[in-house]
């Protein structure tokens, strides 16, 4: 299944907000993970309207995760970033052309939809089997546990919360 950009970005920001106890402006975000403030804006946008992180106004404002990152899923940010439409939409090609097949034939899905059906719901219950916590537990496994403290330094400048 293809996913839009922002997903990726989505969910890296949604790992990050994870180390710290205060909100994370959104250029700090922008600048730790080299784009542009304006498209992660989009993605930051797109995650609040969902529920999964707020803003914060005022000097100290920023972005925060609004649940514990054990109950926010890859398939909650997939569905904030790209929508909650299906991956793929059966067109019935087969009742087109010159050898279409009559609709009163058509009494099931085709073989072709039947498999990418089922295909885009596995993958859905995967991506709903992992949550942030779990990405940011990797992190540490994979990188080190310094790692996740080393980004919580550099976006917010303390070393203790």
């Amino acid at each position: 299944m293809r996913m839009s950009g922002g997903v990726e970005w989505a969910l890296h920001c949604c790992v990050v907000l994870t180390t710290s106890s205060r909100p994370v402006p959104a250029a700090r975000l922008a600048e730790l993970h080299d784009v542009s403030s304006s498209y992660l804006a989009k993605q930051l946008q797109s995650l609040a309207r969902a529920g999964l992180i707020h803003s914060v106004q005022g000097k100290s404002g920023g972005y925060a995760l609004t649940r514990a990152p054990e109950s926010i899923t890859l398939l909650d940010v997939v569905r904030a970033v790209d929508g909650p439409g299906p991956a793929f939409v059966c067109t019935e090609i087969r009742q087109r052309g010159p050898l279409a097949t009559p609709a009163t034939s058509c009494t099931k899905p085709c073989p072709v939809a039947r498999a990418m059906w089922a295909a885009e719901d596995a993958w859905r219950q995967a991506l709903a089997a992992v949550t942030i916590a779990d990405l940011a537990r990797d992190v540490g496994t994979d990188s080190g546990p310094e790692a996740l403290t080393g980004v919580r330094t550099w976006l917010t400048g303390v070393t203790d919360d």
